[in-house]
């Protein structure tokens, strides 16, 4: 069975010779190659030019053994379609100039059509779709609705958000209004992403995390439920990722073929509470991608031999390969992950 095939087949819960493997953030500043062209261009310019962010998109496949690649995008290119000011600073990291505070703000977001203000990541998809030749499959992905909006209300990254968490609670009619903007814009960038070539979407909450299951229920659940209704598209994969052990069973209400773990989760008890009817992908700690690799390969052993026998399994990162990744513990992972599930 080819690299081509593991990944669908997988998301599927079929049976494969080996457990698939690919990793958030696969493409990114860990690789010389990566580095390379940043030197050159800003993390924008390559987002936002086809021909670079399907370049980018490719290199962990063309490094590695990889069973799938992910097109090269940033989450926060959809708000500042709607009409956020978006700004990188080195060190610093993305900020919105103009973040939201008031239902007026909200009024003034429009929905546009992904062709019009997310055209680049679609071009991109269509590149590395006709790159990639069948070598291996092609995911799509956008954040969640609720992780856009917190990013939308604080204005720049946040290990609680305050900001956005309390204009939940003063103003819950106003988040809905956002949140269902955003669950509307969601789903037609997933679908416009699907049309463009993406044989699998994947939806990122990184910040589902910070609340409550009540909490995740009212003013977040709802939302990414309506945004994966509405991008689903028969034989395509939805991947649903986010954060929070205490919200799995509720990220399944949500919608889903596969559930993606983060690492503070014993992957096969959660699996064991979600049922069969949906794949899993996860989960080694990252931090331990750092390391030493006999570290990480025996970290990676425990995961595998705590779900053998069961298909339908996707090795990954509980989140994003971190910078300090050495290249070469990448590459052992990808191989013992094929090597070690194959026994």
């Amino acid at each position: 069975m080819s690299r081509a095939d593991r990944f669908l087949k997988a998301c599927r819960r079929e049976a494969v010779d080996a457990t698939p493997i690919w990793l958030m953030r696969q493409a990114g500043r860990y690789m010389p190659e990566y580095q390379a062209l940043r030197k050159k261009h800003s993390l924008l310019e390559l987002v936002k030019t086809p021909e670079l962010a399907a370049q980018v998109t490719l290199q962990p496949v063309e490094a590695f053994e990889v069973d799938a690649a992910i097109v090269f995008a940033d989450i926060l290119t959809l708000p500042e379609s709607m009409g956020l000011e978006l700004k990188f600073t080195e060190g610093e990291g993305p900020a919105f100039l103009n973040p939201l505070r008031s239902g007026q703000d909200i009024d003034k977001l429009a929905v546009r059509s992904p062709e019009e203000g997310l055209d680049f990541t679609m071009d991109a998809i269509r590149q590395a779709r006709k790159a990639l030749d069948g070598k291996a499959p092609l995911i799509g992905f956008s954040g969640a609705p609720f992780t856009l909006a917190c990013y939308m209300i604080e204005g720049k990254a946040s290990r609680e958000f305050p900001i956005a968490r309390q204009f939940i609670r003063e103003k819950p009619r106003e988040w809905h209004v956002l949140a269902g903007k955003l669950a509307q814009a969601v789903g037609s960038y997933l679908k416009a992403q699907i049309e463009a070539g993406a044989q699998a979407i994947q939806l990122f909450d990184t910040w589902a995390g910070i609340l409550s299951e009540a909490e995740y229920r009212e003013f977040a659940l709802p939302y990414s439920a309506q945004a994966l209704q509405a991008a689903r598209q028969p034989s395509v994969p939805i991947v649903h990722f986010a954060i929070g052990a205490h919200l799995l069973p509720l990220v399944k209400e949500g919608g889903g073929d596969v559930i993606g773990m983060d690492f503070r989760v014993e992957l096969a008890e959660a699996w064991r509470r979600l049922g069969d009817g949906v794949s899993v992908q996860g989960n080694l700690d990252p931090a331990i991608l750092t390391g030493p690799v006999e570290e990480a390969t025996k970290q990676a052993a425990k995961i595998l031999d705590s779900v053998r026998g069961r298909a339908g399994h996707i090795f990954n990162l509980g989140h994003g390969v971190l910078k300090e990744t050495p290249v070469t513990n990448v590459a052992a992972l990808v191989d013992f992950v094929h090597q070690y599930s194959r026994t």
